[in-house]
């Protein structure tokens, strides 16, 4: 439980390592596991294919504060088929306080013996340790209460122990998780406070002190994101030099995307008001009239996709039509 809820972090999806666990930069992303928290939990299931994986890496790389972690189930093994948790648990020494590093690696392999791309996995994390006071006090200690900020309180070794979403030797340090952007601070549990021109739960929008014109979108401080035909700092400028008539809507640079019933780079090609007499889907071979298509000689059909005269495949098909119905016979050799 972190910022009050639970944090799952997705790693495999559909036999795909997820991109954001590759990145080297990961182990920035996440917040340090503070020190009341002594088991991460993993769940993994693989009901169609067969998977293989083998825990080749298990390491501390601060062994004086965390001794190596150690896992529930077997180091190598079947990806089960059905959803099974297990626990990672991370046994602090005792001997010092501070936070340490440690590492995971994962390899999954086929049935046939290839490594599932993207492993083996190398997850390097970060976990908070407190060192063990001996100590003889049993019973509150209200001046050692007045060190714990946020609603903590001193247990019987006179250290903090924290409320959920807080960590730290005094639970004076907040957690977000994604953390905070665009020099955002975590104020409290999974909520960041926003310099000025951002907004957002994590401060990953922007604010625009001047709107964005054309449909565009604030993604940063003042940064305008535009639609195809748009450029400028509000997107008020279009790439279109001649306006598009009719209608029509810039899509590049001197190209209109017209109604219907207009066409040509500007859309000034056609006649006003015939938009309200269009088709629902163009005429093959004639022209829509009222909504209805009009059919050039030869040709019949709701969208004069028809030849009205006989054509000759393995016998002869004659057509007798009608505007109000259709009737095809025909007579095979």
């Amino acid at each position: 439980m972190f910022s009050g809820y639970q944090m799952q972090i997705y790693a495999i999806s559909d036999g795909v390592v997820l991109p954001y666990i590759l990145d080297p930069n990961f182990e920035e992303y996440l917040p340090v596991i503070p020190s009341e928290v002594n088991y991460v939990n993993f769940t993994w299931k693989s009901p169609v294919k067969k998977y293989f994986y083998n825990f080749d890496r298990l390491q501390s790389f601060d062994e004086d504060i965390l001794e190596a972690p150690v896992i529930t189930i077997k180091t190598r093994g079947r990806v089960p088929r059905k959803p099974k948790v297990f626990s990672v648990l991370l046994p602090c020494s005792g001997n010092n306080s501070g936070v340490a590093s440690f590492g995971i690696g994962l390899l999954i392999e086929s049935r046939k013996g290839r490594p599932l791309p993207g492993t083996p996995l190398r997850l390097r994390l970060r976990k908070e340790c407190a060192q063990k006071v001996l100590s003889v006090f049993v019973g509150p200690d209200p001046e050692c209460d007045k060190k714990c900020a946020n609603g903590g309180w001193c247990n019987r070794d006179k250290m903090c122990q924290c409320r959920e979403g807080y960590m730290g030797q005094h639970c004076k340090t907040a957690l977000c998780y994604p953390q905070c952007v665009n020099n955002g601070t975590c104020t409290a549990p999974g909520y960041c406070t926003c310099p000025p021109g951002f907004q957002g739960r994590h401060c990953e929008g922007g604010i625009c002190l001047q709107k964005c014109e054309n449909g565009g979108k604030c993604i940063q401080k003042d940064t305008c994101e535009c639609p195809k035909g748009y450029y400028g700092l509000r997107c008020e400028f279009s790439k279109c030099i001649i306006p598009c008539l009719n209608g029509g809507r810039c899509k590049g640079i001197n190209k209109c995307r017209c109604l219907s019933a207009f066409r040509g780079d500007h859309c000034e090609i056609g006649r006003r008001g015939s938009h309200l007499n269009t088709c629902p889907k163009s005429c093959k071979h004639g022209a829509c009239s009222n909504g209805v298509c009009v059919c050039d000689k030869g040709w019949h059909g709701k969208l004069c996709q028809y030849s009205s005269s006989p054509s000759f495949m393995n016998g002869i098909i004659y057509y007798l039509y009608s505007p109000c119905y259709e009737i095809i016979f025909m007579y095979e050799y």
